[in-house]
């Protein structure tokens, strides 16, 4: 029996990423990443819990090496388009390759070092005044409240934070972040940043 031969080109994903390598900005090319998007950031996503075996970061590979991706496709600099997939699979490896080998340089450097790093005494660190932090939390705005609670008090990870609020697994970190950083000058006595 003849093993069926499988045209690189013919793909799906290759005649998207045709489309995309070096034309011009406008609605076809973005239609075309859109679409190209769809079909390889799952892909890509799950590469990353399978290796990463974390949720957050799995998100983050999927966020950087799409980006590349479409950044490549955009400047016309992948030498085969229609080897897209392989271009993505090979862009997985290598960021998960480096994660992977920064976290052991951080895990040896920790373990090396380990009793030269000060301990913090549990008994001497403050209580947060759970009124306070209250009253902090009421003064932020909707969505940074809104995005603490969900993630925090739900434990939800961002791309489903994202989805109860309408946003990007992106703009929920970001809005996260500016939502802890105000909450903690609050909690620490400091005005509120403007959102």
């Amino acid at each position: 029996m003849e093993a069926a031969v499988v045209n690189l080109s013919d793909t799906r994903e290759a005649k998207l990423a045709l489309r995309i390598a070096g034309a011009p900005a406008g609605a076809a090319r973005a239609d075309a990443e859109a679409q190209l998007y769809r079909l390889l950031a799952p892909r890509v996503r799950r590469y990353g819990q399978r290796h990463l075996r974390d949720d957050h970061l799995a998100e983050d590979l999927m966020q950087h090496v799409m980006a590349l991706a479409l950044e490549k496709l955009r400047a016309n600099a992948i030498d085969e388009p229609q080897r897209i997939v392989s271009f993505v699979l090979g862009a997985c490896r290598m960021t998960v390759t480096d994660l992977q080998r920064s976290q052991r340089r951080r895990d040896e450097i920790l373990q090396r070092h380990a009793d030269e790093l000060p301990m913090a005494d549990i008994h001497v660190a403050p209580r947060l005044d759970h009124e306070r932090v209250a009253r902090c939390l009421e003064r932020l705005s909707e969505r940074e409240r809104a995005v603490l609670v969900l993630s925090f008090y739900d434990e939800q990870p961002a791309d489903e934070v994202g989805r109860s609020l309408g946003l990007s697994a992106g703009n929920v970190r970001v809005i996260r972040h500016r939502g802890l950083h105000n909450l903690r000058r609050c909690v620490d006595g400091g005005r509120r940043v403007a959102a």
